[in-house]
């Protein structure tokens, strides 16, 4: 392993039957880095994760976080680490400082130490005067920064993040990504987000790997990511047509100089485009079909847009069921999730 790489991850694999939910994946992380698993319900996201958190054994290939390999070092592994699950791990019943004085004895951290890191971890997401306030009464953004520092007690150098974001509302969204940036920052913790959520991989990570169907289809900065579907015969439109309908767009689809498209709403098309005469290729064809246009124009590429590009299908059609494997954060609850593999 290099030295600026903290975590290794070569030619993976894990089968379940004959499924293959990781297909022979291979990707770095930096240290210090924010790295984001990007891709639908089950694209293999959240197993690549188990299997680097030694929850899972690979069926193939290799990973390997700070030089420990994680299924022959996976004690090692384990101390270096903090999860966040998609599934909140707190107590409702417990209090603020009993949840993470809770979490911290499974830990085993000394009382006075963990007395003390759980205050600084409370200031650190604004919560110390919520400090003896039952978690129950909490709203759902400040339980997830409950379940966030619940991850941090053992000051790990790697943080996993799985969807941190789902079902919060726009406040507590932005909450949770600018205590991440925050925490990256100030910390210098090594952070894996995993999210099909465009937003979070556009505004947190460093770079981003695009996973579909286990495998990874592309891997860049979000910039160069969106660079790589525009150009001088390459652009994103959107078409508002008033009387649109299922044949009308089959048929703009199926146009040659149409990459991808997608129906965002009942009368408006996003599509990626090639070539120079694109737009009134498109405009002939709307016009031929008996379309009414209302509007069109050039728009700068998101993330969707390279996934729709490269996939030729929205991050948001998967209907995959994802595979149920507890994560909990805890060396102690680890190690006796693992006994019996």
């Amino acid at each position: 392993m290099k030295d600026d790489n903290m975590i290794q991850v070569t030619n993976l694999v894990k089968t379940f039957k004959t499924f293959n939910a990781v297909d022979d994946i291979s990707f770095t992380v930096k240290k210090g880095e924010i790295f984001g698993l990007l891709g639908p319900n089950g694209a293999g996201k959240s197993t690549t994760l188990r299997i680097l958190s030694t929850l899972a054994r690979p069926s193939g290939g290799k990973a390997a976080i700070g030089g420990y390999d994680v299924v022959k070092d996976d004690n090692k592994v384990r101390e270096m680490l903090g999860i966040v699950s998609e599934k909140m791990i707190i107590y409702d019943r417990l209090t603020a400082e009993e949840n993470l004085w809770f979490f911290g004895c499974l830990y085993g951290i000394p009382k006075e130490q963990l007395k003390k890191r759980i205050d600084e971890l409370l200031e650190l997401v604004n919560l110390i005067q919520f400090k003896n306030k039952q978690v129950g009464t909490f709203s759902t953004g400040m339980r997830q920064r409950m379940n966030v520092i619940r991850a941090l007690l053992n000051a790990p150098e790697v943080l996993f993040l799985d969807e941190p974001t789902l079902g919060l509302d726009p406040q507590s969204s932005v909450e949770i990504r600018d205590f991440v940036k925050k925490l990256n920052r100030e910390k210098g913790t090594t952070i894996i987000v995993t999210t099909h959520m465009m937003v979070d991989a556009d505004i947190l990570c460093d770079r981003i790997a695009i996973i579909d169907h286990g495998k990874v289809i592309a891997l860049d900065t979000s910039a160069n990511l969106k660079k790589s579907i525009v150009g001088a015969d390459k652009r994103v439109i959107k078409l508002e047509v008033s009387n649109l309908n299922g044949d009308m767009t089959s048929k703009i689809k199926a146009l040659p100089c149409v990459s991808a498209l997608n129906q965002e709403e009942p009368t408006k098309l996003r599509m990626t485009v090639t070539g120079e005469n694109a737009f009134d290729t498109i405009l002939d064809a709307v016009r031929g079909l008996g379309g009414k246009i209302s509007s069109m124009e050039n728009l700068q590429p998101t993330l969707e847009d390279v996934f729709l590009h490269i996939t030729g299908r929205n991050v948001r059609d998967s209907t995959e069921a994802k595979i149920a494997v507890p994560m909990h954060g805890p060396p102690g609850l680890m190690r006796r999730q693992q006994r019996g593999r």
